[in-house]
């Protein structure tokens, strides 16, 4: 139909597809966003104030005191603070852009008091008007997403502290085997640095549903010489917490400078992963180290006051006030900054010779022009245009993979990335020598990238970017590289490949841990085990290592895989430093556990197999038949004696939880969704296992293959659907398609946008 609309220029057109995803054409740059905002409100409106809320601080104010330390964290750690130095630092033509998609925003509000999503009636409130802030603030949070560094340095610190540095460096397994680690010598004990209290950090993880330590994403781009179109593929699958509604929403930007479609956050203009008329690109999380955690001394007679370089410096200090729905008077939340950034560990626990002060020095607290960035890779032309786009996109550094209708590809990694004077940053240090401070920024033309490399091919899965000769740091903690390993064992499987091989690449579901430990298995002595036992490494060797939804052998593995890791790691870090440090350990770091063991796997002998607790116990062979004997327990007690009704789906869930009615019965058997998943932590077509039961809390939030031939003929897929209205159509209409791993068409053609249009919605301005 059509709409009068007050604050549009001129007359602007939105088709929508059998999908929902909206097209916009509009004749100028202010009503294009406009529209955008409107649009994005109509269908998104609560997540896009659920997700500003997150930004600021101010989830209390709708949610009352469940929530209050997780807006004093956040309002400590200043991510609200930090988006409004953003601001200041956009130029005038992107401001305008933020400011005409908040008044759409807003028109939408305006015109529907009493057609808002159902949520804001069950939780008794009205969404206050949208600013640009509340845009720029959601893109800080996905920096957090994206980054975690900070708790990698307290972790290697309290292995440290518990079982010494050669220890903690196996277990971290990122350091390289024949080299040194170092402790910084000021520091004499890390004893404490684990008292910083990190359940809040997990209550914004799950809010934001990132509680996946392996959570990462995958993107290839393949040249034309390799595929049998004869211009460039290009996929995306960035991996993210699962959640309904989905992270992404697809909308396409047609008219004053822009033709581009593709994906963006809800609440933010503008498409972040997708396709213009000349390029396309996709990105996964780079991953580089560009958080620090620094002990502070505090003067003894100010506790506003910290030591650097002999003299005591003022701390900034300012009063965050958190409004509390049920509460009259807001709580005041005292927020001490110091040079290295906000003391992190005084937001629940007191500063004391016990828990030293922890500032958190973050590329992200400072004003970044993100948003600048993603409008300008928008209106990129070509491979020059994009490079010089991607210098604004500071934080979250990404992998970008790029190709153009000329045929090229290439691959640039961005970001404000830090140089420092010494250390590389993998343990808290010192804030008071001076010695370790950041001296700038990695310089962009330094940054990695190649352009047309010979071998035809760019893949990334937040694996390692650069060799070891790459003259400066961008971290030491990398994914494990067994996803990038089979998606370019794949990619050379064949001499061209096709757009469904690209979709069959997305959809792979061999985990190359399975090649590495289940070959284990076939030496073991197993004669006094029981039948199931025999049974169940009879059906693993023979398996086809394929982590398929209706098997038994994926389930088998995976609690034998974990098994194995706690029973060789574990019980070392239980005797030394107790069950809680073991179990932060295993459940939230993953990448590293496994590959520790795995090189463990060449030493039969090492003293890592000898178990503490049973001294009987001495080898590796004696670990891996204990492995499997106590996962098959577990399994018979969870799902029967009977193995052959096993099956990996009845464990491993892709639950799409509501943003605030997860767990709250009986909303959530209204708002949430739930289908059982194939794949693991480490396949392509990732589906994060979570520790304790096994079910999906990541994985594939958005899929996409751009053909370069034929820009209309690319396609994508995310995880729900493009509402956010429980009850329209397509609140769920793609969670079916997604698990099958099918795909839905990204139209691009005018003309096939508009006679494939299931719905046109005409906005009209008002008459002046």
């Amino acid at each position: 139909g059509a709409l009068t609309v007050a604050g549009l220029q001129s007359t602007v057109t939105v088709y929508r597809d059998q999908n929902g995803v909206p097209n916009i054409y509009a004749d100028n740059t202010h009503d294009l966003f406009f529209a955008q905002g409107y649009v994005q409100a109509q269908d998104r409106l609560f997540q896009m104030d659920f997700q500003r809320r997150v930004g600021l601080g101010r989830l209390s104010e709708v949610l009352g005191e469940a929530t209050l330390k997780t807006d004093q964290f956040l309002r400590t750690l200043g991510s609200g603070r930090a988006a409004a130095e953003d601001l200041a630092m956009l130029s005038d033509d992107t401001l305008a852009i933020l400011q005409a998609y908040a008044d759409g925003v807003n028109a939408f509000i305006a015109a529907n008091p009493d057609k808002l999503p159902v949520e804001f009636r069950i939780l008794g409130y009205t969404p206050e008007p949208w600013q640009p802030l509340h845009s720029v603030a959601w893109g800080k949070m996905m920096a957090w997403n994206l980054g975690g560094n900070w708790e990698t340095e307290l972790m290697t610190a309290q292995l440290i502290e518990a079982l010494g540095p050669e220890a903690a460096a196996t277990l971290m397994a990122r350091y390289p085997e024949e080299g040194p680690f170092i402790i910084p010598p000021e520091v004499k004990s890390f004893a404490g640095l684990g008292q910083i209290d990190m359940s809040q950090v997990w209550a914004i993880k799950r809010l934001l549903k990132v509680n996946d330590p392996g959570v990462g994403s995958n993107n290839w781009v393949v040249a034309g010489s390799r595929t049998t179109t004869g211009m460039p593929l290009l996929a995306n699958d960035p991996h993210l917490g699962m959640q309904i509604p989905s992270v992404w929403y697809a909308n396409g930007l047609h008219g004053a400078g822009f033709d581009v479609v593709g994906v963006v956050f809800p609440g933010v203009p503008g498409v972040v992963i997708g396709h213009n008329s000349r390029i396309a690109w996709g990105v996964t999380n780079l991953g580089p180290d560009v958080q620090d955690m620094f002990i502070e001394k505090i003067n003894p007679d100010n506790p506003n006051q910290y030591e650097f370089q002999g003299q005591w410096l003022d701390m900034q200090v300012i009063e965050e006030p958190i409004l509390v729905k049920g509460r009259t008077e807001p709580v005041i939340q005292t927020v001490r900054i110091t040079r290295h950034g906000p003391i992190m560990n005084a937001v629940s626990s007191d500063i004391g010779e016990s828990a030293p002060p922890l500032a958190m020095q973050w590329t992200a607290l400072q004003g970044t022009p993100l948003s600048q960035a993603i409008l300008r890779i928008d209106q990129a032309q070509n491979w020059e245009q994009f490079r010089a786009a991607l210098q604004d996109f500071a934080v979250p550094a990404q992998n970008f993979v790029y190709a153009d209708v000329e045929g090229n590809i290439g691959y640039q990694a961005p970001g404000w990335i830090p140089i420092r004077a010494a250390g590389d940053g993998t343990v808290p240090v010192p804030g008071w020598t001076g010695e370790y401070e950041w001296t700038g920024f990695i310089p962009y033309e330094e940054l990695p990238f190649v352009f047309n490399p010979s071998v035809g091919y760019v893949a990334t899965a937040n694996n390692q970017a650069v060799p070891d000769s790459y003259p400066y740091l961008l971290t030491t903690d990398w994914a494990a590289p067994y996803r990038a390993q089979r998606i370019v064992e794949l990619i050379e499987s064949k001499p061209q490949l096709s757009p469904e091989d690209f979709a069959a690449i997305q959809g792979d579901v061999h985990p190359v841990p399975t090649d590495i430990f289940t070959p284990l298995l076939e030496p073991v002595d197993l004669a006094g085990g029981s039948a199931a036992v025999q049974q169940a490494r009879a059906a693993l060797l023979a398996w086809n290592r394929q982590m398929a939804a209706d098997s038994a052998e994926p389930l088998i593995f995976e609690l034998y895989q974990q098994k194995l890791i706690s029973e060789t790691l574990g019980d070392e870090i239980v005797a030394a430093g107790g069950e809680e440090l073991a179990a932060a350990y295993l459940s939230g770091f993953r990448n590293n556990s496994t590959q520790a063991v795995q090189r463990l796997t060449a030493e039969p002998d090492n003293i890592w197999w000898d178990d503490v607790r049973t001294p009987a116990v001495e080898r590796r062979d004696d670990i891996v038949a204990r492995a499997l004997t106590l996962a098959v327990a577990e399994l018979q007690g969870r799902f029967g004696d009977n193995a052959a009704r096993w099956r990996w789906g009845d464990a491993h869930w892709t639950n799409f939880d509501h943003l605030v009615f997860a767990a709250v019965s009986p909303l959530d058997g209204i708002f949430n969704r739930s289908i059982p998943a194939m794949g693991s932590s480490f396949t392509v077509n990732a589906a994060g296992v979570d520790y304790d039961d096994l079910t999906m809390n990541s994985g594939a939030s958005f899929r996409q293959i751009i053909d370069l031939g034929d820009l209309n003929a690319s396609q994508f897929i995310y995880t729900t659907g493009q509402s956010g209205n429980v009850f329209s159509p397509h609140y769920d209409d793609m969670v079916q398609p997604w698990q099958g791993v099918q795909y839905i068409p990204l139209r691009f053609d005018q003309a096939d946008i508009q006679q494939t249009a299931q719905e046109t919605l005409v906005l009209q301005p008002a008459a002046q």
